[in-house]
């Protein structure tokens, strides 16, 4: 079989993979350093996905304010999120998931009456709906720009992250609260701005995939699952982590179907089944118990 015949799954599965890093990053940022377990994520990814389908018409100015309002959509799910859960700081995760997955319920109920049950995809504008030839095979310009997108979008958040006194202040409070409230900085604060840069992710990641696999009723759950995987296989609150593990994700689904459609539903299980075996084994003995 010829190599080249793997290179337009391959690029498809660095695509998605990006994309779904994205979507992810939000997940393991609100929990490693907002500690919130946010199972709403895959209903904001949604309503991302759903303003943008709904925003742009074909146009760049469309188009650019669909993005916007997606990530907007997202950030105000955030301060939802932050305002609902603040009332159960202290009380654990369990609760939380309770809460949020009510919310994530409700959310996509609304979704659904408001945008229909059918898949919904933005209109683009015409540049981006062409062709262009990739190493002798065609591919389309909408996901090349999607991937050029998503790439900027994880750099810019890496950086941030490791690279800005903002950033910096986050990664301590994940560490240390008690520090942080003693040079002047509110904790609680630090959670809430988390939240919302979550939920802005979130919505970004569902206007970026929109052109691409489209928004529909089961579009919430999918993003939850594969990103719940990610965020397991990655290292919960590690965004490096998340980035890797949505990589091998996007790759394994991609080149999987292409190559071997008739176990491919069963390979991504398979692939997280073997990243928890090898976690488990590399703990010291009793780490685990």
């Amino acid at each position: 079989m010829r190599v080249d015949a793997y290179l337009i799954p391959a690029v498809d599965g660095v695509a998605y993979g990006l994309l779904l890093a994205i979507a992810a990053a939000g997940l393991t940022v609100a929990f490693g350093a907002g500690g919130v377990l946010n199972l709403a994520h895959g209903t904001l990814i949604a309503a991302g996905g759903y303003v943008a389908a709904a925003t742009s018409s074909g146009t760049w100015p469309s188009l650019a304010a669909a993005v916007a309002l997606a990530a907007g959509v997202g950030a105000a799910g955030g301060v939802v999120l932050a305002a609902a859960t603040a009332a159960l700081q202290g009380r654990g995760h369990l609760d939380q998931a309770l809460l949020t997955f009510g919310v994530a319920l409700i959310g996509a109920d609304l979704l659904t009456t408001a945008y229909g049950s059918d898949t919904l995809r933005p209109r683009l504008p015409e540049v981006l709906e062409a062709t262009i030839r990739v190493a002798g095979h065609r591919y389309p310009v909408d996901r090349l720009a999607v991937l050029g997108v998503a790439v900027a979008v994880v750099a810019v958040g890496y950086v941030v992250l490791h690279r800005t006194r903002a950033g910096r202040l986050i990664r301590s409070t994940v560490d240390d609260r008690a520090m942080v409230a003693g040079i002047g900085v509110n904790p609680r604060l630090v959670d809430v701005v988390v939240l919302v840069a979550a939920g802005a992710l979130a919505g970004l990641a569902g206007a970026l995939t929109t052109p691409i696999l489209g928004v529909g009723p089961h579009t919430a759950d999918t993003a939850l699952l594969l990103s719940l995987i990610i965020v397991v296989c990655g290292g919960l609150g590690s965004v490096p982590g998340a980035l890797a593990a949505a990589l091998a994700v996007g790759v394994v689904q991609t080149v999987g179907v292409t190559s071997f459609p008739a176990v491919a539903p069963y390979l991504l299980i398979g692939a997280m089944a073997v990243v928890l075996l090898a976690h488990r084994t590399s703990l010291p003995a009793g780490a685990s118990a």
